[in-house]
């Protein structure tokens, strides 16, 4: 190799030394002028502000403690001679072994993280000392930027030349996070050992330095618990290290037994519910608010939701076997009031099989014919009754097909059958309705329009439907997405005469000063007339309209009692829905699984029926015995098809059946029928299927 070539390399790392040493002397230049005119940060502001009062949400009497958020905050922020010295070497070890030697920063853990970062590795590499990290956790957002790495070495040096070490460290064992909700090392060693952190012994102290890194990682609960005793075995080594420990000491308490006090299962009530509040806090004041002290009184009652916790824990495990269904959900709502009694979002909160922490109660599903009640709902504020005659024959509903194509339901066209493939003929829209029958309610669907139904679902509150050509007439059988709360708070729309009340789990929030800041009031709005509110409870609270789909002593009936109800179960058996009422309580239960797999084919009568039936028999033990109020009279004046008949005679005098539509005028049913009804779209599609069913049926009847 040449003297030139030679003379070129060494000029080249000569030059490359130069800018590295150039920037060095820059960026420490930097440093120092940026430390010279950055403010001094108050120490004592850190605590005030991390550790504060703990949010506390409890159930409706204000006795029973759901859940206690920001456990840390129970705690005052003890002095440095509180902490064991196992506690602070163990800490000092695995963390920041010079910690009292340095100034704040490390040279050697600059450099690395610069070229670190010049090499494209990112700015995570060195380890960062206690001081740096207190000015990460208080002061400095968590997005990694060459910046934010200026300003963190800058703070600590500042923070060193105004503090004493033993006021930083601290500041850091008081304000570290060790898992969860859990900051600062009297916290966690309350949570997890039952002690002052004065009193851990060597091995817990060594466990708890072993969870800084990441305690969500290195939770003893969690499925790392192998990786955590590693480390801890780790922190005792780097103690016999540095000498804080020596042999005899590091085996003792490598050997040492230690246990955790239980996982938090039982610190936490209603825990679905619980989460949901939290949510609800964090949009009406902040983020933030979760750690200033407030006091939560929630609508929940505490004996309802445990009860129906234990129901749906059991109902769901027995439907595993019966029907491939791994979960369920329960709402329960005060239909005067709109407050929520019981939230329970999945069979366990803490199964992991099936992601319990998952809350089905507010996860969009398919209603299947829940939504039925509510189109029928529409059709009497129209004008037509409980007693009007609709037909459930065979029909071709796509005008993109024949009239006689009742058997074709390949798209474009449109011939749906009922769950049993059968057809019952002339049904009232009572009888129709207690079946759940699908023909009638197309047909009531088209009456009333798909867009007004979907208007009128939404002022009951199923704000997660969508454009009505989405859907079409599928709308009815169930084609939108639904919220189990929202369709629970629906259906305690009938319970309440037709006024709605906005569904809400607060009472009242205070701040840490005892200061009201949110009292409840309720949201009233009214969504449809009184008597049509009590036709459709009287329907569905009529056991006998049910039979023969129902038997009269299925778990849908309470004989004594005035309880209405409606199931629903999608066409493949993904979803399977019952939901009921007294004046008293509406609860709504569904069934299925997490992911959408369909379960065992069936009808939620027999998959989710029983469920609901025993929580309901337990909520109107408890709850005042109330009945529905009167239906509406049907006046003898009124149109024979509207008082159960159809056999109206022709012009000519023949009893020929025919449709609503040949009756009435459907955009006013009690005023004067058209005159030429056949220019309505549907109308022959309808009379084909009448006459149709007729011509195999007059004999019979």
């Amino acid at each position: 190799m040449s003297s030139q070539h030679h003379n070129s390399r060494r000029h080249t790392v000569l030059a490359v030394i130069l800018v590295f040493l150039g920037a060095g002397f820059l960026i420490g230049g930097g440093i120092l002028l940026s430390v010279a005119i950055t403010p001094v940060p108050d120490i004592n502001s850190f605590s005030s502000r991390q550790v504060d009062q703990s949010t506390k949400i409890y159930d409706r009497t204000g006795q029973v403690l759901l859940y206690d958020y920001n456990r840390d905050a129970k705690r005052n922020v003890i002095p440095l001679s509180s902490v064991s010295p196992n506690t602070i070497n163990a800490t000092i070890a695995i963390e920041d072994s010079s910690f009292y030697e340095h100034g704040g920063i490390r040279l050697t853990s600059i450099i690395r993280a610069i070229l670190a970062d010049a090499l494209g590795v990112g700015l995570s590499q060195g380890g960062s000392t206690i001081t740096q990290q207190v000015v990460k956790i208080e002061l400095l957002t968590h997005k990694k930027s060459i910046t934010r790495k200026i300003n963190e070495w800058m703070l600590a040096i500042k923070l060193e030349q105004a503090y004493s070490k033993n006021q930083i460290l601290e500041t850091y064992l008081n304000n570290i996070p060790y898992g969860g909700t859990l900051y600062g090392v009297e916290a966690a060693a309350e949570s997890y050992f039952g002690k002052p952190a004065k009193d851990l012994s060597l091995a817990q102290a060594a466990y708890l330095a072993a969870m800084i890194q990441a305690p969500s990682y290195y939770s003893p609960y969690g499925i790392h618990q192998n990786e955590l005793t590693a480390r801890k075995d780790l922190v005792l080594e780097r103690m016999r290290t540095l000498g804080f420990i020596d042999d005899t000491t590091y085996t003792a308490a490598r050997s040492e037994k230690v246990s955790f006090s239980p996982t938090g299962h039982t610190s936490i009530v209603a825990p679905h519910f619980v989460f949901y509040i939290l949510n609800q806090l964090e949009e009406m004041y902040g983020p933030q608010s979760l750690t200033s002290g407030l006091k939560v009184i929630t609508t929940l009652d505490s004996d309802l939701e445990v009860k129906a916790e234990s129901i749906v824990n059991k109902y769901a495990l027995e439907n595993v076997k019966k029907f491939n269904a791994s979960n369920a959900s329960l709402i329960a709502i005060d239909p005067s009031t709109g407050q929520i009694l019981a939230m329970v979002g999945s069979r366990d909160f803490f199964d992991k099989a099936i992601d319990g922490q998952y809350n089905a109660a507010l996860a969009s599903r398919q209603p299947g014919s829940t939504m039925k009640p509510i189109v029928y709902s529409l059709a009497l504020t129209r004008g037509y009754t409980r007693d009007t005659v609709i037909f459930d024959t065979q029909t071709q509903f796509s005008t993109a097909c024949k009239p006689s194509d009742i058997t074709n339901n390949t798209p474009p066209c449109y011939a749906p059958s009922n769950f049993d493939d059968i057809f019952r003929g002339p049904m009232t829209f009572k009888t129709a309705l207690a079946q759940s029958i699908n023909i009638p309610a197309i047909k009531v669907l088209y009456l009333v329009g798909i867009q007004n139904a979907i208007n009128l679902a939404k002022s009951f509150g199923l704000s997660t439907l969508g454009d009505p050509n989405q859907y079409g007439l599928t709308l009815v059988l169930g084609g939108g997405e639904v919220r189990l709360l929202d369709l629970t708070s629906a259906y305690a729309t009938f319970a309440n005469d037709g006024v709605k009340n906005t569904p809400t789990g607060i009472l009242e929030v205070y701040d840490s000063s005892g200061n009201i800041l949110t009292q409840f009031s309720p949201q009233q709005s009214r969504v449809i007339p009184i008597q049509t509110a009590r036709d459709i409870s009287t329907i569905l609270s009529d056991a006998y309209a049910r039979f023969p789909e129902y038997p009269l002593n299925s778990p849908l009936s309470f004989p004594g009692y005035d309880v209405a109800v409606k199931t629903g179960t999608t066409n493949d058996t993904r979803d399977a829905w019952v939901v009921g009422y007294t004046p008293s309580v509406a609860i709504g239960v569904w069934s299925g699984n997490n992911d959408n797999s369909p379960m065992v084919k069936s009808i939620a009568g027999y998959i989710t029926a029983p469920m609901w039936h025993e929580a309901m028999a337990y909520a109107i033990s408890k709850y005042p015995k109330t009945y529905f109020g009167e239906p509406s009279v049907i006046a003898s004046s009124t149109s024979l098809i509207f008082r159960g008949d159809w056999h109206i005679p022709d012009p000519q005098g023949n009893i020929i059946p025919h449709s609503l539509l040949y009756w009435t005028d459907k955009n006013n049913p009690q005023g004067p029928a058209l005159i030429d009804p056949s220019r309505d779209p549907q109308f022959d599609y309808w009379e084909y299927g009448i006459a149709n069913w007729y011509a195999t049926h007059q004999n019979a009847l």
